[in-house]
């Protein structure tokens, strides 16, 4: 069963607790902390747009630069730079905003949903957080000639193609798919299988999708999230590292030596998420900056004066 983890306390006084499930893994995939339920299958939400993004490697699909790669693998937050790549790798295979079929929505970030709201806008598709790998798929489907209609259902040759990668990297056999938020097919995978993925990532030889989609994402962190993002900041703070968030609480990375980490949240919670990530981070020997510090260790609020933290338990990580 999960573990305790992360713990809020406020005034001295233990307020909230969120458990699940971590594993950690050394540069041979030998596990050095595996806490919690590391060998079942959890939905690994968007954690798993890198596999998305190496099938489209792998399937012919070129990209017009790594920024172009990155915002393929985004969680993005709608702002003006990300929606300028959507707009322009739509655009080189003809593409146009109508054609995505993922739902619409506003943007994430504050700013941009607020700019877009006093412009009269209405929640569009291209806002979604997951509209670059939407078109970066329609790209693939103009490349194989494949159709574009019902490019989100399971039995489409893309969808197909993404169901073998992931069986591919993560050795796991086929099993029932899920709906992800964005409607597309999503694919159960155990946490130690997720990391494992993500060694294979850092540590690939230069040139193959793999280090392509790596590479992308560290040269490219705000791109792949956005202002302020979780994956932003813990990137900055630690360079080599290449890491991809999941909604409900979901994350997963490796550092070049191919040591590798991943985890589940159980109630999802996100303030859970950098407390956590920074004290595997340390773990895994990475020496703690002023920026890694302050990540690692929120404040909690009250009358607008900090008087508690968010932390990963002390001893459990």
């Amino acid at each position: 069963m999960s573990v305790e983890l992360v713990e809020v306390v406020r005034s001295g006084f233990r307020e909230c607790v969120h458990r699940g499930s971590v594993v950690v893994l050394d540069g041979d995939g030998e596990p050095t902390l595996a806490l919690g339920e590391v060998h079942l299958p959890i939905l690994p939400r968007s954690t798993n747009k890198p596999m998305q993004a190496i099938t489209m490697l792998r399937n012919g699909f070129e990209p017009l630069d790594d920024a172009e790669l990155a915002i393929a693998t985004a969680s993005h937050y709608g702002e003006p730079d990300h929606i300028a790549l959507v707009r322009r790798l739509l655009g080189r295979f003809g593409f146009s905003e109508a054609s995505l079929a993922c739902p619409p929505d506003l943007p994430f970030d504050e700013r941009a949903r607020a700019a877009a709201l006093s412009d009269g806008r209405q929640p569009h598709p291209i806002f979604m957080n997951c509209s670059g790998k939407h078109a970066a798929m329609l790209a693939t489907c103009a490349v194989n000639g494949w159709p574009t209609e019902g490019y989100l259902d399971q039995a489409h040759p893309l969808q197909r193609a993404v169901i073998a990668t992931v069986a591919d990297l993560t050795g796991e056999p086929e099993s029932d798919l899920g709906i992800d938020g964005c409607g597309l097919p999503i694919i159960p995978v155990s946490l130690v299988n997720l990391a494992k993925v993500f060694a294979t990532m850092a540590t690939a030889e230069p040139g193959t999708p793999e280090r392509r989609v790596a590479d992308a994402v560290r040269a490219h962190p705000r791109v792949i999230s956005g202002t302020n993002g979780p994956d932003l900041l813990t990137m900055r703070a630690t360079p080599g590292l290449v890491c991809k968030i999941g909604a409900d609480g979901v994350h997963a990375g490796a550092l070049p030596d191919g040591s590798s980490f991943a985890y589940k949240i159980d109630d999802g919670h996100d303030r859970a998420r950098m407390p956590l990530t920074l004290a595997i981070l340390h773990r895994m020997g990475i020496e703690w900056s002023d920026a890694h510090a302050e990540l690692a260790a929120p404040a909690v609020l009250g009358g607008g004066a900090r008087v508690g933290v968010i932390r990963a338990i002390p001893g459990v990580v």
